[in-house]
């Protein structure tokens, strides 16, 4: 009853009919668990249950069925479960468990399942070492493992000779892998050991198997070279990819004569040498090549004859490497798809040729040297031309792109009117940043109704944003303009089914306030107003967009007080907040702040860092056939102070933390509550009016990177708890305050220099040059009787006979030395003869001691 749109839990009157021996109930909407009766069915040999929306967790009892064959639970992501001991001599022949949430390490018995052929344990959650018992599964044909927890070596497979596909990828096995591992298994057809963590070298004896038409072994950690191998005339492999390793030297040349190769990639690896690209030429069958990302030096020396007669390739990858001109056998290509020659060395213009090549879909020529104006530019689904040469204009109209990307760029121009063609169809990437363009936003750009990612950043735009911009923020997700020249305000008109993730006017010259209506843009991640001429109290009416993680206001005119906002009103993920270089005043209030889990909870290590950026692949190209050849994002970039230097964060890790209150009016204390922000990073205070003590609770803040509170009137002693907790401290300014008491010099504290402490007079101790000692009690100063004071004046000779001893003690000793010869020459020689008794060092003997002496005995003289 596959397919039936039965819906609901299976009814207990099932169980029933325990004479069944075939259950297949795949592809309906239980949304239930298995009933347990299932394994009362003691003639049932097959049970399929595949994509039911299955929950809960499996019975395993359901699994020891001793006349149980076949068992398909797959593609129930939310079933859970484990497997069970298996019996000796169990029937159980197909084991499909692929998409599920079963869990647990695979059990020593299962090596009792001697008739086991098929086993699809793909995208579960079994951890654990694979069981050495899986040796005896000699009937195997079918083995995939991949996308789980397994670790520990890979055992070898060599009892089953009949199998012909092994896929263990996206684990975390470790060891090297021999040729014992396979040399038995000569129907072997298909091996995926890519995305784990094996090492060492290849054996070249892998490429032996008869029978092996796809290899796998991308993204592990294997090493050295990759050596020659023999009887490559009876190969059938069809892909071969070994990318993402440390393999180097040269490209063995047999690979090339690998007859039946359809694709080879050899990315990401540190390869190097010479490549002529007419050795690919012997490949008649191959459609994908790959070498991006290795250290070669890639030439082609073809004749003209050969070049027409060149094979017919759809995806070329030749990404950094050291190419140094275009390849001359492109322009007879008939079926290239997708080019890649981003980031070598390509100089000069680009061959008129090259546009001519109808089937071009994806092009990256970005980061070489070509130069020249772009006589030529033809519409393509893809292409990324950014950080090269290119000047001159534009063409206008400009052709319609799925993707364009022209920035960091010489283009010297106004900006391009858009063609018709970009009207309603489905560009979405377009970036004119870092040139030289100039003059208004012209409005056509507006009927790029389905545009995701705009950056017109870094050139030299005047006039005002177009209104219509504020309607294309229904589709827009990205719009970037900063450093330009742009006037007037932002205005009030932000749709109320706004769509943008990223809003950058950072260093213009606008005027006006934050328009309210921007509240509606509740996918907001970055704010960044910074540098303009806004003149407005602080925003409360965004604290509605829960998806804020930066907010940049700095140098601009906000006054006023920085407040919680009322009741319900919260950034919880908010990670960047820079108010600096305002005129924000009152004193400081961090209740919004400290809801912010981004900055309260301690970020452990991640395994993969991430940064704020803007996922194009989300939705570019899923409409058409051609899959969408990179993994390629907006990366957001702000502009905000850093441990002293104003800086672009081009890559803002989502771990990253900051606030920047410097430059502004705030007074009174510090806020306590500033503890509870422990992932904070960077904290600058400095430049404003506060007072009182340094809270010790920010010696909770662990993760704290750079400290500023310079400039201000904090008053008491450094907290010892910023000394002792703060350990990741890299930079700590707490010059010019009021501060009193000795400096912790210890851990951290004890690497900052004076600089850190300078314009705090109470302060005491290293690294100041300036140490303050205990006073010791000294005796007062003399008293003298007022003078309408009938009585005769008091001395005080305590004081009076300090004085008399110093006159009389340098008359008896310092008078005779200076005027009496004698005397003199007697104190140099008794003064002499003690310092070598004390510094013998000081005298090497013999004449240099006689001339020590007698440079000393003169100099007295003199």
């Amino acid at each position: 009853m596959s397919l039936c749109n039965l819906q609901g839990p299976l009814d207990s009157s099932l169980q029933k009919l325990q004479s069944l021996s075939i259950i297949n109930l795949s592809a309906n909407n239980f949304s239930a668990p298995v009933p347990e009766f299932f394994a009362d069915f003691r003639n049932l040999t097959s049970l399929n249950l595949r994509s039911c929306g299955l929950n809960g967790q499996f019975p395993k009892k359901i699994f020891q069925v001793p006349t149980l064959q076949t068992v398909d639970l797959s593609d129930n992501e939310l079933l859970q479960g484990s497997l069970p001991e298996f019996y000796p001599n169990g029937s159980l022949q197909s084991l499909l468990l692929s998409g599920t949430q079963f869990s647990g390490t695979l059990p020593d018995s299962i090596g009792n399942l001697k008739r086991l052929f098929e086993i699809d344990l793909s995208r579960c959650n079994f951890n654990g070492s694979i069981p050495s018992t899986m040796a005896n599964l000699t009937q195997l044909v079918y083995l995939d493992l991949s996308s789980n927890n397994f670790t520990g070596p890979i055992p070898s497979f060599s009892m089953a000779k009949n199998l012909t596909m092994i896929c263990l990828s996206y684990n975390h096995f470790t060891g090297q892998i021999t040729f014992t591992h396979w040399k038995e298994l000569q129907s072997l057809v298909q091996l995926y050991l890519q995305e784990n963590s094996l090492e060492w070298s290849i054996p070249a004896s892998l490429f032996s198997l008869p029978s092996l038409r796809k290899l796998n072994l991308g993204n592990n950690n294997f090493s050295g070279q990759l050596h020659e191998f023999s009887n490559v005339s009876s190969f059938l492999l069809e892909e071969l990819d070994l990318s993402s390793n440390y393999l180097e030297g040269p490209i063995p040349m047999s690979i090339f004569e690998l007859q039946g190769l359809r694709s080879l990639t050899l990315s990401s690896n540190s390869f190097n040498g010479s490549l002529q690209l007419n050795l690919i030429q012997q490949l008649r069958n191959l459609t994908h090549l790959d070498l991006s990302n290795n250290n070669l030096l890639i030439e082609y020396n073809g004749t003209n004859s050969s070049l027409s007669s060149f094979i017919q390739i759809g995806t070329l990858k030749l990404a950094s490497n050291k190419l140094k001109t275009f390849p001359e056998f492109l322009r007879h290509q008939a079926n290239l798809r997708h080019l890649d020659l981003s980031d070598n060395q390509i100089h000069g213009k680009i061959p008129n040729w090259f546009w001519e090549l109808s089937t071009l879909y994806i092009v990256n020529l970005s980061c070489n040297y070509l130069e020249g104006p772009l006589d030529n530019l033809h519409s393509i689904g893809f292409l990324d031309l950014h950080s090269n040469q290119l000047k001159g204009q534009l063409p206008i109209p400009l052709p319609f792109f799925h993707y364009l990307d022209l920035s960091r760029n010489n283009f010297n121009s106004v900006l391009p009117e858009l063609d018709r063609s970009w009207a309603g169809h489905f560009g979405t990437f377009l970036s004119l940043s870092s040139n030289k363009f100039h003059g208004q936003i012209p409005k056509s750009i507006c009927k790029a109704k389905s545009l995701g990612v705009l950056d017109l950043s870094i050139n030299s735009i005047n006039g005002t944003i177009p209104d219509c911009f504020y309607s294309l923020s229904s589709s827009l997700r990205v719009l970037n303009l900063r450093k330009n020249n742009l006037t007037g305000k932002l205005s009030d008109i932000f749709p109320g089914d706004c769509s943008l993730q990223t809003l950058n006017v950072n260093k213009n010259l606008l005027e006006g306030v934050v328009p309210k209506s921007l509240a509606n843009c509740r996918n907001l991640e970055v704010l960044d107003i910074g540098n303009n001429q806004i003149h407005d109290v602080f925003p409360y009416y965004l604290k509605g967009i829960s998806k804020l993680r930066a907010l940049v206001l700095q140098s601009n005119k906000f006054y006023g007080s920085v407040g919680c906002g009322g009741p319900n009103v919260t950034w919880p993920i908010l990670q960047i907040v820079d108010l600096s270089s305002n005129n924000f005043s009152g004193t400081l209030s961090i209740k919004s702040l400290a809801n912010s889990k981004a900055m309260m909870v301690d970020n452990e290590a991640p395994s993969e860092l991430n940064y704020l950026r803007f996922e194009e692949s989300s939705f570019l190209f899923l409409r058409f056939e051609i899959p969408l050849f990179i993994n390629d994002y907006y990366l957001d970039v702000i502009t905000i102070t850093i441990k002293g230097q104003v800086i672009e964060l081009v890559k803002i890790l989502t771990i990253f933390t900051s606030i920047d209150l410097s430059c502004n009016n705030f007074e009174g204390p510090i806020p306590e509550e500033l503890g509870v922000l422990k992932s904070l990073h960077i904290l600058n205070l400095s430049h404003n009016a506060f007072t009182g003590r340094i809270p010790p609770s920010l010696g909770k803040l662990s993760q704290l990177e750079s400290l500023d509170l310079s400039s201000n009137k904090l008053s008491g002693e450094i907290p010892m708890q910023l000394a002792d907790n703060l350990t990741f401290l890299s930079v700590l300014n707490l010059s010019f305050n009021q501060l009193v008491g000795p400096i912790p010099y210890i851990k951290q504290f004890a690497t900052f220099s004076e600089t850190s402490y300078e314009g705090n007079k109470g302060l005491c101790g290293s690294p100041l040059k300036t140490t303050r000692t205990s006073p010791k009690p000294s005796s007062p100063p003399p008293t003298f009787q007022d003078s309408n004071s009938n009585s005769r004046p008091l001395i005080d000779w305590n004081f009076l006979s300090v004085e008399l001893g110093f006159v009389f003690g340098f008359g008896m000793v310092i008078w005779p030395i200076m005027f009496c010869k004698r005397w003199r020459i007697r104190y140099c020689k008794h003064v002499d003869d003690i310092l070598f008794r004390i510094f013998p060092q000081l005298y090497l003997g013999g004449k240099q001691y006689r001339g020590i002496r007698a440079h000393g005995n003169a100099g007295w003289r003199h």
